[in-house]
């Protein structure tokens, strides 16, 4: 999540200013970059248990530790809580000390990869010396709740109060889930609300394809992706399907309209968060919020407020999908490979809309209910989403292959996909390879995981 902002933004005075904070992202092709960011678990290589921030081997002196690569620190009070550097990379803490690469816009995947490959470089240089380790799974699949210690954030405070009034859950997705998300741009209006319908519409076969999370304290847990089931009763306001991105007239307006609708969180003025939780930006612009009588937002308080929306596609200046897993390295470059395959080239974008456009807000909705059990099992009208993400397999390997972006062994980015075409030619998700590993070559011991899926 994101760190305390720098500067206040401009003051909010016509609500066209908030249209616009969105219609900004608007990009020529040319211009338009992958952004992808994935989490980690920190855990204590002599006792499995996940770091804490304080301490010699906390999360705190694994921040210290990067600084030698020439990140810049980012404080919260006298907490270093992020990590950043000029290529528009960051390092962010989530709020159980889940260990964050925001990685920086690019203009193709292999950069990304490369991207990846020498963060989690630094990051072994520095938890070899440390004593710690990091583990790719969707869910932790061993720590309790109570096990689990915050980060020093003043968001997390006021977030970690309010989510239990809201779901059952909110505690779980910020404590002991990870997932890796890519960021993709749009040229207009039209082009986002295509990709945005696309993007919602597939993130069940990303889930499937990603399924990581089978367990639950040490124990199977009965889904192949928990941490998609958790997102299910995390917070009603702030999660979901979004089945108004799918009514005739949605776009940046209507975006707004929702955003507007969705309770507030907090408002971060001179160095500290102020608890809004419940309140509404409507009264916010009226000059009316409780929390902060008398003023107007900033478009910083905006900025601050569209991140704390959770559905499986974000939109803000360009468009986050959010559906999968967090999981070992090999797969954390397929993720953007598939959405830039889908959304970059226009064919590969066209033969996705027109699979997903008949789709009903029921059938989206069973699907989504689905996966986190069934993964690719999971069935929309008579076919599987093993049969429906091999095709959109097909897809995104003809629109990266269209691409053309070669690195320097002449290779074009399809490559990547080949651990997702895999999974979908053998029907078995990772979670079911490893459920199968638990049984058979583990015995049932899942301290396994921790050397098998640690980075």
């Amino acid at each position: 999540m994101s760190a305390p902002p720098k500067s206040p933004g401009a003051p909010i005075t016509d609500r066209r200013q908030l249209i616009e904070f969105h219609e900004k992202g608007n990009k020529p092709p040319e211009a338009w970059r992958v952004g992808t960011e994935h989490e980690k678990f920190v855990f204590r290589r002599g006792d499995l248990r996940r770091a804490p921030y304080e301490g010699r081997d906390g999360i705190g002196a694994l921040l210290h530790g990067m600084l030698r690569f020439g990140w810049d620190p980012v404080y919260e009070g006298d907490n270093v809580i992020a990590l950043e550097n000029d290529a528009r990379c960051s390092i962010t803490l989530e709020p159980g000390g889940q260990f964050e690469l925001s990685g920086a816009p690019l203009e193709t995947v292999h950069q990304t990869c490369a991207e990846v490959h020498e963060h989690l470089r630094q990051v072994r240089e520095v938890c070899d010396e440390l004593g710690l380790g990091m583990l790719g799974l969707g869910f932790d699949p061993t720590s309790r709740r109570e096990d689990v210690g915050w980060m020093p954030k003043g968001r997390y405070r006021i977030m970690r109060d309010y989510m239990p009034k809201k779901g059952s859950m909110g505690l779980d997705m910020m404590l002991r889930t990870c997932t890796v998300q890519a960021n993709l741009d749009y040229r207009s209006e039209a082009d986002m609300v295509k990709k945005f319908r696309v993007g919602l519409a597939l993130q069940p076969v990303a889930v499937a394809l990603f399924a990581n999370s089978p367990f639950t304290e040490g124990k199977p847990n009965g889904f192949q992706s928990y941490r998609s089931h958790v997102w299910t009763d995390t917070d009603p306001d702030r999660c979901g399907t979004l089945p108004f991105v799918f009514e005739e007239g949605f776009g940046f307006e209507r975006y707004v309209d929702y955003m507007l609708d969705v309770p507030m969180y907090f408002v971060y003025r001179d160095g500290k968060y102020i608890d809004a939780s419940g309140q509404s930006f409507r009264d916010f612009l009226a000059g009316k919020l409780p929390a902060l009588p008398g003023e107007i937002p900033t478009l910083t308080d905006w900025s601050d407020h569209v991140t704390t929306v959770f559905p499986e596609v974000r939109l803000k200046s360009y468009l986050e999908m959010r559906g999968a897993d967090g999981g070992p390295w090999r797969r954390l470059c397929a993720l953007p490979a598939l959405w830039v395959g889908l959304l970059y080239d226009d064919a590969a974008l066209d033969a996705a809309y027109d699979l997903v456009a008949g789709w009903t807000a029921v059938e989206r909705d069973a699907m989504r209910a689905e996966v986190p059990k069934l993964g690719l099992d999971a069935r929309i009208r008579s076919r599987t989403l093993r049969d429906v993400a091999l095709e959109v397999l097909d897809f995104a390997r003809e629109g990266l292959h269209r691409r053309a972006r070669r690195d320097e062994c002449g290779e074009d980015e399809t490559h990547y996909l080949d651990a997702l075409f895999s999974i979908a030619g053998s029907g078995r998700s990772p979670a079911a390879e490893m459920l199968e590993d638990y049984d058979k070559r583990w015995r049932g011991d899942i301290k396994r995981v921790y050397e098998e899926y640690a980075y």
